[in-house]
Order: C-alpha cells, then structure tokens, then sequence
C-alpha cells in the first residue's frame, strides 16, 4: 500500500535547500538544483525528530486483511476544513481509512477556535473511536482535551502539530506533516527569481504557533537572507477567522504604506486569496508586484495560469499526507511501531509545472476551470 504514497510523494523540482548559501541562486538551473536539494532533505520535526518519508510506511497484505477484521471506527478532528487543502487531506485519510476498513463515525471542523476543538474532542469521545486522526488549532489550549482522549484509549494520529507536552508512542501515534520550512524556502526562491534578485517585500505570517506555518515563515527569511538586495519592509501576522478578509486589510494597509513594495508573501493560499484581493483594488498590474504564498488551491492556480501576481507556491502535499494518517491508523490499530514524525518533501510550483504539481498535491487531475485558465 506504500506505492500511492510513494506515487504521491514522487518529486518534479519540489522543494529548495538555500543552506548556507551567502548568495542566492541566480539562474534557473541554479534555483532548480536548490528546489531539488531540499527535497531530498526535509527539515526535521517540532523537537528535532529525524524526518521519516511519507513513502517509507507500508502495511503487508496480511496486516491490511488483520486491521479489516478489527471492524475499527475513527474520528476526524480537524482545525477547520473551509480550504482546499483540508479538503484534499480529508480526502487522503478517507481514502486510506476506506482501504483498511475502518469506518469514519465523525468529522469536526472547530472553525480554527480553541475551545471549540475542545468541545469537540469531548463530543467525539462519547463515541469511543478506536483512533483518532487530528490538528490542534492551537497547541496548548486543546492538550488537556487531547491528553484525556488518549488516556481514554483513543489512538491519536496529529497532523501538522501536536498537543503541547504530548509524547510519541505513548500519548499519540506520530505527527505528519509536509516539510513547511521547505515550503517556506521554495516560495522565498521563487519571490526572489521573480524579482530578479532585488526589491521590497512584505510578509503576510500567520498569527499563531502552529508548527507548520511557522516553519514557513521561519523558512521564507532563512532563505531570503540569500539576497541582500531583497527587503523586508512590512510583517503582519493574519490569525483569522477571516483569513482572506483579515488578509485583504493587512495586505492593502502594506500597499499604502508602502508605496514601493514590489512583492507579498502570505503564509497560505486563503490568505493569499484577500492578498489578491487588494492588488487588485490598488490597481497595481502583476508586473509591478510578485506574490508567493505556500499550497495550492484553486483560486491562486488560476492566477498563476492567467500569468497573474501569483509567481509561484512552495506547497504541501495534502492528499498524500491524508493517507499517510490513514495508513498511520493502522499502525495503531495493530500495535505497530510507528515513526515519531513522518514527512513528505514541498512541492515547488509554477505556472510551468502547474498541470503536474496538482495531482502530486491535491491527488486528483487538476480542475477543468485551472486547465481553461493556461488556454
């Protein structure tokens, strides 16, 4: 059952290194021999655990035909499924779930609140789950709910972050998640090749303490360090509900104040969605101002293949990290040791390879409305 996975985890120039590098890569060759360097190195985990690939996990025929007969429930707990991304991550575990057998009793979405989660992991507990695959929207404020969950016997499989103070192999199962900071570098690389090297950016992060979107901040300065004609003039965290709305105001606030910012990086393509948003209103033209973000949704895909502000995504692969969850239930399920924190390497996408990043990100072909948008 590896081979979807290592399908899904294959690379096209995925992701960027930059380590070490005192100037950027200039030319594409350059930019494209990064991409590749840091895909076959992802960044290691929340507490430094060695990353394990996604493509490395497998269940034998046997396992498989064993976890089917255990006739196993599970619960789906997510932070809020309103993206492209959830969805394509819930369509993976489904997926995987589905092939093993193990029935989906419920599927929350917390609407990124705290103490809704909480709410919810405690509904969910009333209906014993053998496991339970989840994000926390925040790391501290649901790892009681989390911890009592696990004390209960629910098997927890996290995506993305972990409940604060939670330990591997006894309060959860693993952690997966795509190498965010890679990402990060991939849309700095991509900024930076776009702008041929120079100018005056502003970041868009997000206001939080989520594992994987601060890797993508971390590793969008790491990289960008690399140019030095390369500014950062603004820096505003967006924490949402209202990502795209939230990010609109911060991003036009930016483009007023400054005047002669020549690109924006926000931390996700729904932020990025209120990024365009104002480019627009501002009535600057693409080729006065670059936008990078990370993953890939259809709304910045369309951009992007309408030679739009969007230059490129240094993405996630969602489906496959679903799947990997899934697979990961079944570990559980059988008592199987499983890697503390598993990994599947970015994705660098452009308008060029467009077409065959999306189902390596999302799983499925790339939608008709993507596909009329290169025409």
């Amino acid at each position: 059952m590896s081979s979807l996975i290592k399908t899904l985890s294959a690379a096209i120039a995925a992701s960027v290194a930059i380590i070490g590098l005192a100037i950027g890569p200039s030319t594409a060759a350059d930019v494209a021999a990064a991409l590749k360097e840091i895909e076959e190195h992802p960044a290691s985990g929340p507490h430094g655990e060695k990353p394990v690939l996604a493509s490395d996990l497998g269940l034998t025929t046997e396992e498989i035909a064993k976890i089917k007969s255990m006739n196993a429930t599970a619960a789906i707990v997510m932070h809020y499924t309103a993206s492209d991304w959830a969805k394509a991550q819930m369509a993976g575990q489904k997926a995987a779930l589905d092939m093993l057998g193990i029935k989906i009793i419920a599927v929350t979405d917390a609407g990124y609140k705290a103490e809704q989660q909480v709410s919810d992991i405690e509904t969910v507990m009333a209906r014993k789950p053998n496991v339970m695959i989840s994000v926390p929207a925040e790391q501290n404020g649901t790892a009681a709910a989390y911890k009592r969950a696990a004390a209960s016997g629910i098997k927890i499989v996290f995506l993305d972050q972990t409940g604060a103070g939670m330990s591997p192999g006894t309060e959860y199962v693993s952690l997966v998640s795509s190498d965010n900071r890679g990402m990060g570098k991939a849309a700095a690389l991509l900024m930076a090749q776009a702008l041929n090297g120079k100018g005056n950016i502003g970041l868009i992060p997000h206001a939080s303490d989520l594992f994987a979107t601060v890797e993508r901040v971390m590793g969008f300065k790491e990289a960008i360090k690399a140019y030095p004609d390369i500014k950062i003039v603004a820096e505003q965290g967006v924490g949402g509900p209202d990502f795209s709305g939230e990010s609109e105001r911060i991003a036009s606030g930016m483009l007023t104040a400054h005047p002669e910012l020549n690109g924006i990086w926000a931390v996700w393509d729904v932020p990025t969605e209120g990024v365009l948003a104002a480019a627009r209103t501002s009535g600057r033209g693409p080729k006065d101002l670059v936008i990078t973000t990370c993953d890939l949704g259809v709304n910045i895909a369309i951009d992007m293949a309408k030679n739009g502000y969007v230059k490129g995504t240094g993405s996630q692969r969602p489906y496959g990290a679903g799947y990997a969850e899934g697979i990961l239930a079944g570990y559980a399920l059988l008592g199987k040791s499983a890697p503390p924190y598993v990994v599947l390497p970015a994705l660098a996408v452009t308008k060029q390879n467009l077409i065959a990043g999306w189902p390596l990100s999302n799983g499925t072909p790339p939608p008709q409305v993507v596909t009329d948008a290169l025409k």
